[in-house]
C-alpha cells in the first residue's frame, strides 16, 4: 500500500483556525472526523511536531499529512458473539475479550467490536463517531480485557463523554507488574503524548502531552512481581502502561513499554478493565458493573504465586 503524502503552508487566512478544520479545507476526499483521527493517531506533523486534535494554526506554520491509502474504511455488522453485561435503548456494556480490536483500521479492517455491535444492534448506534467508529466513547487495547460502554444514541454519546471529560467516570483495571512497590499506594502524575521517535507509542514527556493521573494500589506481593488495583482520574492512550512503565514496572506480557523478551503465554499485557461506574444518560441513576478476571489472568496470577 501507497501512503499519501501532503505538505500544506498556513496562508494569513488561516491562522486560528483547528487543525481538523484546515485540513478538511485542503484535502479533498476525506471527512473531518477521519482527519481528526489522522491528528490523534500521529499522522499529521506541525511544525515537524506532533498537534492536538484542538490546535489552532499560526500563520507560517507547515502542516505534514500522511493519509495511508484505504484507511477510511466502512464499519460492516458481523456475527460475533459479544459478552453483554447491560443493555438498554441507550447504551450497552461489554466485556471485550483479549485479543479483539476496538474498532477497524488499517490492518484490522474486521473482526472488531464495532462490527460485531452493529450487527447484534442492527446498526443502532450514535452516529459521532462517525462510519468506523459509531458509538465508541472510550476504548481499551487490543490486548486489555474487560469492560467498556458503548453509545446506542447521541443523547448517551455526549453525556457518558462529558463523563470522561471532567473525570466522574469510574474506570478500575487489575494489572500484574514487574517488581515490588515502594508504596503500598500511590498516585503517578505525570503527562502523557506521542514519542518523537515512533509515533505508535505514548511517553511521559511535556511536549505535546495531556494531564494524565493514575492511582495505583498494591493488592498481593509476589517474587519478582506484582498485582495491582489501578484507577484511571484521566483517560489516556495506553495510561496505565506508560505510567508504570515510567516509574520502573511495566506491565508483564506487555511488549512495547515492557523488557524487550517478553512474556509470550501472556499475548500482551496482563491489564484488565474490571470495574466501569457512570451516571445514566436518561435515567440519571448511578451504575456500576463489575467483571471477573478472564482466564488468562487467573492462570498466570496461579502461576506466580505457585514460583
Amino acid at each position: 500500500m501507497t501512503n499519501i503524502e501532503y505538505n500544506l503552508a498556513v496562508t494569513s487566512e488561516s491562522a486560528g483556525k483547528r487543525i481538523d478544520k484546515f485540513l478538511s479545507e485542503n484535502i479533498d476526499g476525506k471527512s473531518r472526523s477521519f482527519l481528526a483521527s489522522l491528528v490523534e493517531d500521529g499522522q499529521v506533523l506541525v511544525n515537524g511536531k506532533n498537534p492536538s486534535k484542538s490546535y489552532k494554526l499560526a500563520e507560517g506554520d507547515v502542516v505534514f499529512v500522511t493519509v495511508p491509502e484505504s484507511v477510511e474504511l466502512e464499519a460492516v455488522p458481523e456475527d460475533i458473539p459479544l459478552d453483554i453485561v447491560y443493555e438498554d435503548d441507550d447504551l450497552i456494556v461489554v466485556n471485550k475479550p483479549k485479543g479483539m480490536v476496538v474498532h477497524p483500521a488499517a490492518g484490522n479492517p474486521n473482526g472488531t467490536l464495532v462490527n460485531a455491535l452493529l450487527y447484534h444492534c442492527k446498526g443502532q448506534l450514535s452516529g459521532i463517531n462517525g462510519v468506523l467508529r459509531p458509538g465508541i466513547v472510550h476504548r481499551i487495547d487490543k490486548n486489555t480485557s474487560g469492560l467498556l460502554v458503548v453509545a446506542k444514541s447521541d443523547r448517551a454519546h455526549y453525556s457518558l463523554s462529558e463523563q470522561i471529560k471532567d473525570h466522574s467516570m469510574t474506570r478500575e483495571y487489575r494489572a500484574v507488574i514487574y517488581g515490588h512497590l515502594k508504596d503500598s499506594e500511590g498516585v503517578i502524575d505525570a503527562p502523557i503524548g506521542r514519542a518523537s521517535a515512533d509515533r505508535k507509542r505514548m511517553c511521559v514527556t511535556d511536549i505535546n502531552s495531556k494531564h494524565a493521573i493514575t492511582h495505583y494500589k498494591v493488592i498481593e506481593v509476589f517474587r519478582g512481581y506484582s498485582y495491582i488495583s489501578c484507577r484511571l482520574e484521566t483517560g489516556r492512550t495506553h495510561q496505565i502502561r506508560v505510567h508504570m512503565s515510567y516509574i520502573g514496572h511495566p506491565l508483564a506480557g506487555d511488549d512495547v513499554y515492557g523488557p524487550k523478551k517478553a512474556i509470550t503465554e501472556l499475548s500482551g499485557q496482563c491489564l484488565h478493565a474490571i470495574k466501569l461506574g457512570f451516571i445514566h444518560p436518561v435515567t440519571g441513576e448511578y451504575m456500576e458493573f463489575s467483571s471477573e478476571l478472564p482466564e488468562y489472568f487467573e492462570k498466570f496470577l496461579g502461576k506466580i504465586r505457585n514460583s
